[in-house]
């Protein structure tokens, strides 16, 4: 591969967040996620999408959770440090147990299982956006087509991604077959299509993370849900009404005209 961290020129670091997790005793990397932020403008606004970006796994360490837990918890500590202030997220994939990932873990994603193809015109404006100005962030080349409808690349493994092109085989299934039907259907893995997601994070997207990836620590984990209640309802709003300076969206009134 030869895009994005792999290419020590360019402003790419500078926009990266970047999470390793090792081995506890031994120090060894045994996974690493590269998120990316891309400038977007949403109703004349300036704003970052966060890109999911590139995950890999060691294959001694596959069949952990290992890949999940660094897509939405890292996405979840996001949350927070922005002040528990919603924001975009953007997936390219042709993984039926990433797409199914990102549709279960974050909402208002598009595609959708019940509508795919009838695009909401704010997840158009950002995927218009971020096809016209970002594939670089994924490794795909600039005359890759797009399908606007659909929100599906076609032959996508040209640009820098070249060898991660997977066989529908190859692909990690979902445990749910919907979402495996719908990367079946959908896109053509001979030629090597990606469906590009576009979704929000938001409070309700990390009470649903925290409610899935912590479960196995009961007490802590309802009190963390409840922590996180606690934050979205009364902290985070009074903590960004209190920085008048910041670009708040929906989050903060509107003065009369």
């Amino acid at each position: 591969m030869d895009y994005g961290v792999f290419t020590p020129a360019g402003p790419f670091w500078s926009e990266a967040i970047i999470t390793l997790i090792e081995d506890s005793k031994t120090g060894e990397a045994l996974a690493f996620n590269v998120m990316r932020l891309l400038p977007v403008q949403i109703r004349g606004q300036d704003e970052n999408v966060l890109h999911l970006g590139l995950t890999m796994v060691s294959p001694a360490a596959r069949g952990r959770s290992l890949a999940s837990s660094l897509y939405i918890l890292t996405c979840v500590l996001y949350f927070f440090r922005r002040q528990c202030r919603p924001f975009w997220i953007s997936n390219v994939s042709q993984v039926p147990a990433v797409i199914g990932m990102v549709s279960e873990s974050f909402v208002d994603v598009f595609p959708r299982l019940d509508n795919p193809d009838v695009p909401p015109a704010r997840h158009l404006a950002l995927a218009t956006q971020i096809m016209a100005q970002h594939r670089a962030a994924f490794g795909v080349s600039d005359d890759a087509p797009f399908q606007s409808d659909r929100f599906i690349i076609e032959d996508a493994y040209r640009g820098g991604s070249d060898n991660l092109k997977k066989t529908f085989e190859e692909a990690t299934p979902h445990r749910s077959d919907v979402f495996n039907t719908l990367c079946a259907d959908s896109l053509d893995y001979d030629r090597g299509d990606d469906f590009l997601q576009i979704g929000r994070a938001n409070a309700e997207a990390a009470r649903r993370i925290l409610r899935k990836r912590l479960p196995e620590l009961r007490g802590m984990g309802l009190s963390l849900q409840l922590v996180s209640l606690f934050l979205s309802s009364l902290v985070a709003p009074v903590a960004q009404w209190m920085n008048p300076r910041r670009q708040q969206g929906d989050l903060r009134a509107r003065g009369q005209s």
